[in-house]
């Protein structure tokens, strides 16, 4: 009898720990918190990373992807929205994480590239035929112009493009602040939506039909045309921005969770030929400048890129206090259009 009991309980042990096991492969599930325009990029990555894990690990991996607003998106992750992995477009709304304590100091050192696996800049789509003749940033302050773009306060890519055409001001107007400052009040008095997201911008712009010309992140221009051929044009204009969408692990939550080293691949994969080359299918910039090669015939890989580090901004925390903080810049040059 006693055999019998030692066997009985050996075997439910054997059991127990075979069903955890098999309970912890089911449930092994990170959520990737990300910003609006990389839905189609991140519905091809994660299944490439899927079939890699399985071949790596053996193990089936649920991502829960999440989208919005960049800014938007920071402060739902830091009132709760439990994220393994955040892909925002911008490293201060990375930083907020950070301060928040979710994230540890150093994360942007933490993988290649400023941990920005890809980047983008910002164009302009305009319809076909470009009726307003838009080539460049100083167009967009003329009358008669019609503007989509987001808004600042809650979209990255909005930060982006209000940051591209001030760095064109800038040199255009030689530094003068003051004609600097009227021209982006003048180019901002033109914008019919300001949505929250960028996606929402494009949607403003390509299905409603609202608008004369959309600032977009370049990925989404090249959406654009591809579902609809033949009915929009890009412009890049003489001057552009480096946008550096920034990825980090959130420490605190992978602790919780036990994910840490599930969340690290997942985020190392996108620097591998086979993420970088999904990035590029995405018109996303591979980091990886032997990979972004052979997507020369796609970005004009010699355009000219202003920096966030460069004299002119001075890095984010700068940037964010001067003009998208509550009574900055921004606040002061925008007057929402009379309903």
């Amino acid at each position: 009898m006693k055999k019998i009991l030692a066997l009985s309980l050996g075997l439910a042990a054997f059991i127990g720990v075979a069903l955890a096991g098999s309970l912890q492969a089911a449930e092994l599930e990170i959520t990737n918190v990300s910003y609006d325009p990389t839905r189609e990029l991140y519905d091809s990555y994660n299944k490439a990373f899927q079939k890699y894990w399985k071949g790596a690990k053996g193990q089936e991996v649920t991502i829960v992807q999440s989208h919005g607003g960049s800014g938007k998106q920071a402060r739902a992750v830091i009132e709760g929205n439990e994220a393994d992995v955040v892909t925002l477009a911008l490293a201060y709304d990375i930083t907020e994480i950070e301060k928040a304590g979710l994230i540890k100091p150093g994360w942007q050192k933490e993988f290649p590239s400023n941990s920005s696996p890809y980047t983008s800049t910002i164009v302009f789509l305009v319809r076909k035929g470009n009726p307003k003749a838009l080539k460049d940033w100083g167009d967009l302050a003329k009358d008669g112009v019609g503007i989509i773009t987001p808004n600042p306060k809650t979209s990255g890519g909005a930060r982006w493009n209000y940051l591209a055409a001030l760095a064109w001001a800038d040199k255009q107007y030689k530094g003068d602040q003051k004609a600097v400052k009227d021209f982006i009040t003048k180019v901002f008095k033109n914008v019919l939506v300001l949505d929250t997201g960028a996606r929402g911008s494009t949607n403003t712009f390509v299905q409603n039909g609202q608008g004369d010309v959309l600032l977009a992140w370049e990925n989404e221009a090249y959406l654009a045309i591809k579902e609809k051929p033949g009915e929009y044009e890009i412009i890049t204009p003489s001057l552009s921005i480096l946008a550096e969408p920034p990825v980090a692990i959130v420490d605190e939550v992978v602790a919780k969770r036990g994910t840490q080293e599930l969340a690290t691949e997942y985020l190392k994969y996108l620097y591998s030929d086979d993420g970088q080359r999904i990035a590029g299918k995405n018109y996303y910039r591979p980091s990886n400048p032997e990979i972004a090669k052979e997507f020369a015939n796609v970005f004009d890989l010699k355009v000219n890129l202003v920096n966030i580090d460069d004299p002119l901004f001075g890095g984010w925390d700068k940037v964010q206090a001067e003009h998208f903080n509550d009574g900055g810049v921004f606040d002061q040059i925008y007057t929402p259009p009379a309903k």
